[in-house]
């Protein structure tokens, strides 16, 4: 066997392992779970409580009111961004 032979063996070895690594990842972020009205108003309601201290009340009839919009039109709009697509959950 010579030097290059081995190098190239080796090469192909690693290029296989880096393809299958690839797949992985990929196969794992195709699987993620879709994101949910749910999911978002917990996050609201958690931003309330570390961000409006004199607030909170109001802000969190804020979320509850975001969540029943999103769960009618499957779209949160925070008042900055608006995304659509989510499930309705």
């Amino acid at each position: 066997m010579t030097a290059s032979s081995s190098l190239f063996r080796f090469a192909l070895v690693a290029f296989a392992l880096l393809a299958f690594l690839a797949m992985d990842v990929a196969g794992k972020a195709a699987m993620a779970e879709p994101m949910k009205c749910s999911g978002e108003e917990k996050a609201c309601v958690t931003a309330c409580r570390k961000t409006a201290r004199m607030m909170v009340s109001v802000c969190l009839t804020g979320c509850g009111a975001r969540l029943a919009a999103c769960v009618k039109t499957g779209c949160w709009d925070d008042g900055s961004q608006r995304y659509c697509g989510l499930s309705r959950s």
